[in-house]
């Protein structure tokens, strides 16, 4: 299955169900994957809106940000995320955003 091929099928679930949390991630992903950063970050941005407790969403957008040298914008997110991670005990989601936010700040 194609990138492409991907995306319509996440689209397509999510035009059944607006809910459903994994696939805005996954297609979040797809469109990352595919250099579509802003459609990327749309998409965690919304999923972040839906779902305010889905960590990936805060990881993957700062990582995102961080490709695309929005340094201050990252380091927000990451903050946010790393609370997040905290308050629901996700030690591993929370570890590596830490790791990230500290190299980030280590550069700028």
């Amino acid at each position: 299955m194609t990138n492409q091929e991907r995306i319509k099928a996440l689209s397509e679930l999510l035009a059944v169900n607006p809910d459903d949390s994994f696939s805005r991630y996954a297609l979040a992903m797809e469109y990352a994957g595919l250099g579509e950063t802003e459609r990327a970050i749309t998409a965690l941005k919304e999923l972040m809106e839906r779902d305010p407790k889905y960590v990936a969403a805060y990881h993957q957008l700062g990582r995102i940000y961080c490709r695309v040298n929005k340094t201050a914008e990252a380091k927000l997110i990451y903050r946010q995320g790393i609370e997040l991670a905290a308050e629901i005990n996700e030690r591993h989601e929370k570890t590596e955003m830490e790791e990230e936010l500290e190299e980030i700040e280590d550069e700028w």
